[in-house]
């Protein structure tokens, strides 16, 4: 199997800013960019292979065609494509909102739910963003400061710092604030509970759709499971750094902080994404090579086999 860069189909929600196209090199003619699906088989937004043979189909497609062989093993326990990873720019709050676990979802919303993670990629001096609560409350005072619109004073509101990592688990309360850049991983699914938005309106002039019924049946009215910080400490190797920065039954994601020339190897149990946050590199693989720039997402599918990558910057390595 060869390596291949992939093409990312971009969102252009009302807090989005313009970061993705300035810094990251977003091609597009929508004003701002919230998002980019970086690898996507959500028919929400599936991304296109932008490389070799298969240029032009999408992720779906192109899994159809090769086989879930693609995936590896890890991926046989999964029904559909089981991850879904983003670089999102929070020019304004996102809404307060919060995600179902499987169980709910599948049987409510017929996808699965999301647990997911984020790696704060830049951000500006005092950013903000909210997580969990700061203390276990009950459903009465829940509902309570939904209807009376001060849910915002019983929130875990985070000071955030370039290289924070947030683990959020299904049942999490969660925002992004305004001035955030962000790597999202995430379960590989759209749907999301909002409880409160800032007395916002959408494009139609209209106030945006609350989901508070069923946002009140699947929130933990608890602090987050985890502190703010990477689960691992930087691992040095010939050719820079590496970071455990997250890892569960889902997704593993690793921060590479790459000076030189780094071995690596997608065997059959996984395939790797890579996401290249800073800088530049050259992929080589057995029979081929590719040049990979700040912005640019790679599918390194399972049984590639060692590969290397040479430069200097910063990405994010993903599997399962």
């Amino acid at each position: 199997m060869t390596p291949i860069k992939l093409k990312a189909p971009l969102k252009d929600y009302l807090w989005g800013g313009t970061r993705l196209k300035t810094d990251f090199g977003k091609k597009t003619d929508l004003e701002k960019v919230a998002e980019s699906w970086e690898l996507s088989c959500h028919k929400d937004g599936p991304s296109v292979v932008a490389s070799g043979e298969d240029q032009g189909l999408t992720l779906p497609q192109y899994l159809e065609k090769h086989g879930k062989g693609v995936l590896g093993t890890h991926g046989e326990r999964f029904q559909d494509f089981p991850i879904l990873i983003k670089l999102i720019d929070a020019k304004d709050n996102l809404s307060i909102q919060v995600h179902p676990d499987n169980e709910f979802a599948l049987r409510v919303e017929g996808e699965y739910g999301k647990t997911e993670m984020w790696y704060i990629v830049d951000c500006e001096p005092g950013a903000y963003l909210y997580y969990g609560f700061q203390k276990e409350i009950s459903k009465a005072e829940f509902k309570e400061r939904i209807e009376n619109n001060t849910l915002l004073e019983v929130l875990n509101k985070v000071p955030v710092h370039k290289g924070d990592v947030f683990f959020i688990s299904a049942g999490t309360l969660h925002a992004i604030g305004k001035g955030i850049l962000i790597a999202e991983i995430q379960q590989n699914s759209n749907t999301t509970y909002r409880i409160y938005d800032y007395g916002r309106v959408g494009a139609d002039g209209k106030p945006r759709q609350l989901h508070v019924e069923k946002a009140q049946m699947v929130t933990r009215l608890a602090p987050p499971d985890r502190e703010p910080k990477p689960q691992g400490q930087p691992e040095r190797f010939p050719g820079g750094v590496r970071t455990l920065l997250s890892s569960c039954e889902y997704f593993t994601v690793t921060q590479i902080s790459l000076s030189g020339k780094e071995e690596f190897s997608a065997d059959h149990t996984s395939f790797h994404s890579l996401l290249m946050l800073e800088g530049e590199a050259v992929l080589s693989w057995s029979n081929g090579v590719m040049r990979i720039t700040k912005g640019e997402s790679v599918l390194v599918p399972a049984n590639t086999g060692r590969y290397t990558l040479e430069g200097k910057g910063e990405l994010v390595l993903t599997t399962i």
